[in-house]
């Protein structure tokens, strides 16, 4: 994979490989998780191959928020979010304070956080195809709700009968299988906001063995908020081929159930040149 600055029109129309990194000319960054056929896996635990990512100057998060986004009337019933929704909420409300969060620490200054346990279910139908404009509206349609803030990441999350489409690329369920999940941003009114496409993880290329469906998300979720608070912009931490800090052990070492119970990935030290489950 290699760092590329095209026009955005280019880009979404160009074929994926490995972690896909995107940066448009305004400044807006996206950074596809791949399936698990096509994950680098050369990065093995413990001080192994591969570079050490590198800061480019850019900002990271350092006291960072997260709003999950339920879109979808089958994430609950009667007003009330269901078990897969409430059992992500849970995820949340402990990941900033978990070892898996503060391996990220090391990273200018980043702060173990309570990552919040603010939400919006919006019961309306999603799209079946749910394309990147369509993400960056139902983030912004989410404004009223939970409010605007640059230190926040905004996840949505879609419902199992819906998939996500990048340019011609899409999640699981659509026509053409690269991805599990995103991040991005993209400027609204004067203000950097940073987001993730959560779909469902309906087949094989997104799923690990022995993990439920929460289990699945949640480890999709460890990704995209820590690449979010780590290289929110595309310009703070990445290595040499243009791997974010996830990216660099996504799939290899295989994902886990780590504090709570709840799914979690490796993540790259640089600290040990290496990928690690926690910080020591």
């Amino acid at each position: 994979m290699k760092r590329t600055f095209l026009v955005f029109a280019v880009l979404a129309v160009a074929s994926f490989a490995l972690a896909q990194r995107i940066d448009d000319t305004n400044g807006k960054h996206t950074q596809l998780y791949p399936t698990k056929d096509k994950a680098p896996g050369w990065a093995k635990p413990g001080g192994a191959g591969g570079q050490n990512l590198t800061n480019h100057g850019g900002p990271v998060i350092q006291s960072a928020k997260v709003v999950s986004i339920f879109w979808g009337p089958s994430w609950g019933s009667g007003g009330t979010l269901g078990g897969l929704a409430s059992e992500i909420m849970g995820f949340f409300s402990q990941f900033g304070s978990t070892g898996e969060y503060k391996v990220i620490t090391q990273y200018s200054g980043i702060q173990a956080t309570n990552l919040t346990n603010q939400f919006w279910w919006d019961t309306s139908a999603a799209p079946t195809n749910v394309s990147d404009s369509n993400v960056e509206a139902e983030v912004v349609r989410s404004f009223s709700h939970v409010g605007i803030d640059a230190n926040t990441v905004y996840e949505v999350f879609l419902p199992a009968g819906s998939y996500a489409s990048y340019g011609s690329s899409t999640s699981c369920g659509g026509p053409n299988l690269q991805f599990c999940a995103y991040h991005s941003n993209f400027n609204y009114n004067g203000t950097d906001i940073k987001y993730a496409s959560m779909p469902y993880p309906s087949c094989g290329g997104c799923h690990w063995s022995g993990f439920t469906v929460g289990n699945d998300f949640e480890h999709f979720a460890c990704h995209e908020t820590r690449e979010a608070v780590t290289d929110p912009d595309g310009n703070a931490w990445f290595d040499r081929r243009g791997y974010e800090a996830d990216d660099k052990c996504a799939w290899s070492p295989a994902p886990f159930l780590g504090t709570g119970g709840y799914g979690y990935q490796w993540e790259w030290s640089n600290a040990v040149s290496g990928c690690v489950k926690t910080a020591p």
